[in-house]
């Protein structure tokens, strides 16, 4: 399909006036002289009506407009106490006039005498927040089962009150959100046809899949050669792929589209994440500081730092070969580095 083929069938979902699009891409051009790629920056940090916008900016285009046509009044999401896409979904409701309830499970527990970053936000924003600590010997997955059925238990009383609740699940990964980032392919290969760019890669963060799938979705749609490398923030195991797939194809039925997509269409990796999820890693901290110190720019320290990283080191082992035409597609999530120490690690040392 071209692009005009898949704009109409996005054309027909519901979709809330959310981000400011098409979102910047340019040429970094010190840091392309200095590692020998054409390294090109998409800034979908730039996409939100606020200052702190995202990658989840565009599935919440879709999810919201989704739960308006469905005549919601609540919406329930999750994450961790510092998400971006829970904080972004709190910015999106107080626009769309929605209720935001918040589910979040405490990674790094916060101070209450000193809250920071998304979390201060999602209060200035007045959500209503509701904190899972760790239980001993619980693991993050069971932490997170746990936030999820502590909403339902909370929907299901809302709804025999009379209300209508809608379920965002965590980092807007499902078919509808998804197709925030089909359009987001459409947008993008409209911008590299206008200055005559053909990318060899694309390079981002992958948390729960949900951008992974749509980016990969619409390549599938526009018979793109562009390989996307996907770099873990959270790890996952080979079934991540088979559900990323699963994710896409549903997006592609939900739009309208031919079903497409296999596990062996994802590259990811899974070696930049460590120490863990919202831990810092030294790779990472020397990647914000690098992109700082060459091109005044910032990334974060839980995502887009780490996807970075994983770049860079591509690059020096020649997984990317010199002059390649590269782009780094932005998540946002900057807000991390006003987080706790825990998350921000040894930033400052150097």
């Amino acid at each position: 399909m071209n692009t005009t083929s898949v704009k109409q069938l996005l054309q027909q979902k519901a979709k809330a006036d959310l981000g400011f699009y098409p979102t910047p891409l340019y040429r970094l051009n010190n840091l392309s002289k200095k590692l020998g790629i054409n390294l090109s920056i998409k800034r979908e940090d730039f996409s939100g009506q606020s200052l702190f916008g995202g990658n989840k900016i565009r599935k919440l285009e879709y999810l919201i407009g989704d739960a308006k046509e469905q005549g919601a009044d609540y919406i329930f999401t999750f994450g961790a106490t510092q998400s971006n896409h829970a904080m972004q979904t709190v910015e999106a409701c107080r626009k769309e006039g929605l209720k935001p309830i918040l589910y979040l499970v405490a990674y790094v527990e916060p101070d209450e005498k000193d809250l920071r970053s998304n979390l201060l936000l999602d209060r200035i924003l007045g959500a209503e927040v509701h904190i899972i600590l760790k239980n001993p010997d619980e693991t993050e997955e069971e932490m997170s089962a746990r936030s999820v059925k502590l909403a339902r238990e909370h929907m299901e009383r809302l709804t025999k009150e009379g209300h209508n609740c809608y379920e965002i699940p965590m980092g807007g990964a499902s078919p509808i959100g998804s197709a925030g980032f089909i359009d987001g392919s459409v947008e993008l290969a409209e911008q590299a046809a206008a200055i005559g760019q053909e990318f060899d890669y694309l390079v981002h963060a992958t948390g729960s899949g949900g951008t992974m799938a749509g980016l990969v979705a619409g390549k599938k749609l526009l018979k793109c050669p562009m390989r996307i490398l996907s770099f873990d923030v959270i790890g996952h195991e080979y079934s991540y792929l088979e559900n990323s797939a699963k994710l896409g194809n549903e997006s592609l039925t939900w739009l309208g589209a031919e079903a497409c997509l296999t596990a062996e269409d994802f590259e990811h990796d899974n070696q930049y994440f460590l120490p863990g999820y919202e831990m810092p890693s030294e790779a990472g901290n020397d990647a914000i500081r690098l992109l700082a110190r060459e091109e005044g720019l910032f990334l974060d320290p839980v995502y887009s730092g780490k996807a970075f990283a994983g770049m860079l080191d591509y690059i020096e082992k020649g997984i990317i070969s010199q002059g390649s035409n590269v782009v780094f597609l932005h998540t946002g999530g900057a807000t991390a580095l006003f987080a706790e120490k825990a998350i921000l690690g040894n930033l400052l040392d150097k």
